[in-house]
C-alpha cells in the first residue's frame, strides 16, 4: 500500500505533514509492518540534550502521566482524610454542646470548644432575643441594632479581612484579629419570612485569626454553615 493510494489528490503536489499524519492514523498496522522504524526514529529528550527512540520518548511521557495521576490520587486521599478529621471534630464539638445542662454557660462553651477543637485563636459570640433570665448575661449585652440588622442580612457565613465591624469588639483581643469568619445564628424559617425563607438572626459567632489567609474571601463556607446550624440549634433553649 502506498501513500498515493491513500491520498490520490496528492499526486502532482507535495505531500504535507497532515497527509502523513492522516495516513498513519488511518493505517494502524503500518508500524506492525515496519516495526524497525520505531527504534530508528530519534527524538529530543525533554529531560536532557540527548536523542532517544520514539519508544523511549513515549515511555517517558507515560511515566510522567502516571506520576501526575498518582499525585492526584494522593491529593484526593489527603483531602478525604482531612475531611474525616474535621467531621470527627465537629461531632465531638456537637456532643459537648448537647450534653451540657447549664444553659447560662452554653454560649461561652460554644466559643471555647470551637477554639479548642478547631485551633481558632479567637472566638466571640453574642445572642439576643433571649428569655428574661438570660438578658443580663454578658453574651446578651452590648449588641446594637445595627449589629442585629447586619447579622440578619447575612445569608451565609462571611469570610474576609478585618474591616472594623462592631462584632470585632466581642473578641478577647480585637487588635490581633486580621482575618475573620462571621457566622449568623438563626432559628428555623418562619411562615411569611422574606430573604428566601430565612428566619431573622438571633446571634453572631465571630472567629478570628492573626493569619490573613486563615479566613479569606475565596474559601468555601459549607463547613462554617454547619457549625452555625448546630450552634443555632443548641442555643434555642435560651430563647
Amino acid at each position: 500500500m502506498t501513500i498515493s493510494n491513500q491520498f490520490p489528490n496528492a499526486m502532482g503536489s507535495p505531500i504535507t505533514e497532515d497527509d502523513i499524519a492522516n495516513y498513519l492514523a488511518n493505517t494502524p498496522d503500518f508500524f506492525e509492518r515496519h516495526a524497525e522504524l520505531l527504534a530508528a526514529v530519534q527524538l529530543s529528550s525533554p529531560h536532557s540534550q540527548r536523542a532517544v527512540s520514539l519508544q523511549e520518548r513515549q515511555a517517558t511521557l507515560l511515566r510522567e502521566k502516571i506520576r501526575m495521576l498518582e499525585q492526584r490520587i494522593m491529593d484526593m486521599i489527603r483531602n478525604v482524610n482531612e475531611n474525616m478529621v474535621l467531621s470527627d471534630k465537629l461531632l465531638q464539638w456537637a456532643q459537648t454542646l448537647f450534653l451540657n445542662a447549664d444553659s447560662q454557660v452554653l454560649p461561652q462553651l460554644i466559643a471555647d470548644e470551637l477554639a479548642n477543637q478547631f485551633s481558632v485563636p479567637q472566638v466571640g459570640i453574642k445572642v439576643w432575643g433571649v428569655t428574661p433570665q438570660f438578658q443580663s448575661c454578658n453574651f446578651a449585652l452590648g449588641v446594637s441594632e445595627d449589629a442585629k440588622s447586619f447579622a440578619t442580612s447575612l445569608t451565609e457565613p462571611f469570610c474576609g479581612v478585618n474591616t472594623g465591624l462592631e462584632a470585632i469588639n466581642w473578641l478577647p483581643e480585637p487588635q490581633a484579629a486580621v482575618s475573620l469568619a462571621i457566622l449568623p445564628l438563626r432559628g428555623l424559617p418562619v411562615a411569611g419570612s422574606t430573604r428566601g425563607g430565612l428566619a431573622p438572626a438571633f446571634g453572631l459567632l465571630v472567629l478570628a485569626s492573626p493569619d490573613a489567609q486563615r479566613f479569606n474571601s475565596t474559601m468555601g463556607t459549607d463547613f462554617l454553615a454547619r457549625i452555625a446550624e448546630l450552634a443555632s440549634a443548641a442555643l434555642t433553649r435560651l430563647r
